[in-house]
């Protein structure tokens, strides 16, 4: 029994010594983690690419660098997914450090397009993509659930200008998109309540398609909407994330993150099962010498 005791009383410092070093050892590994991808992920990617060339997504980059790790695979594998297969696109970005996310993202994903790739068999040339033209990036504005509320009227009226002081009017890209009626689907890539008030005031109000992609712990308080009908489909974590790398045959950080994260995962379950046992065993020493 005195392994157990001494089981209850490690010093915590040796748990994330050896998270550290296990995460290490896995980064460093090449082996893959298999994926199994969900219906909920399937539903984005397949709307996503059903949609013709010229068709437009909205993505909202309602997330701040806190949950980069989660999101930022999510926005990179489906934005990249709509430019080539030229659907364009308009970014808002309704958290206060939105707007950072986003301009990384759209660099990032301008570099990756402009080269030559092949995804799922189909050969895409690389080409130059153009703001105004393949995409708008509205940028932040307060109150968000005005905002969503306002878009449903006209884009132009929470928004006069685009992030880079462009009169909306005179973006190329913006002609004829007056408001949700001209969007094929919306994807709100969320790590706050902020997906609330799309579902609330934004597909309830205007009945547009709407997609979450959602940090790990938010997930599962939105499977009643995916449920309902009001939502066509859930990226949840990074798991999520990589599924949808794995749809669009994309692999990044997302599949990089899963093979680090399972290891780490399964020595903290060991260490909950090794402290349950601990517990109970010390409960059932304690009772037999009448201590308990």
């Amino acid at each position: 029994m005195e392994l157990f005791e001494r089981l209850m009383k490690l010093d915590r410092r040796w748990v994330f010594l050896l998270l550290i070093i296990v995460c290490v050892w896995a980064y460093a590994s090449s082996f893959s983690v298999p994926i199994l991808v969900m219906p909920e992920v399937q539903s984005i990617y397949d709307k996503v690419e059903g949609l013709p060339e010229g068709s437009v997504v909205l993505v909202a980059i309602d997330y701040d660098p806190n949950n980069l790790a989660e999101l930022h695979p999510m926005t990179y594998a489906l934005v990249e997914q709509c430019w080539r297969k030229k659907i364009k696109t308009i970014f808002t970005a309704l958290s206060m450090n939105g707007p950072g996310m986003c301009v990384q993202a759209i660099r990032d994903i301008t570099d990756s397009v402009s080269r030559d790739k092949e995804y799922n068999g189909v050969m895409y040339k690389g080409r130059e993509v153009v703001n105004g033209v393949d995409y708008c990036f509205l940028g932040y504005k307060p109150y968000y659930a005005i905002v969503i509320l306002g878009m449903g009227q006209a884009f132009n009226q929470p928004y006069p200008t685009d992030y880079y002081g462009t009169p909306l009017d005179e973006v190329p890209m913006m002609r004829g998109i007056i408001n949700y009626d001209q969007v094929d689907l919306v994807v709100d890539i969320s790590g706050g309540n902020i997906t609330d008030a799309w579902i609330s005031y934004g597909q309830g109000r205007f009945g547009f398609d709407l997609a979450l992609g959602l940090t790990g712990v938010m997930t599962a308080q939105y499977y009643p909407y995916l449920g309902s009908g009001q939502i066509i489909g859930i990226m949840g974590g990074l798991l999520g994330a990589a599924q949808y790398e794995k749809l669009t045959d994309n692999p990044g950080r997302a599949k990089d993150g899963m093979r680090v994260q399972l290891p780490a995962h399964l020595v903290i379950i060991l260490f909950i099962v090794m402290g349950n046992v601990g517990f109970f065993a010390n409960k059932w020493r304690m009772k037999r010498e009448g201590r308990a």
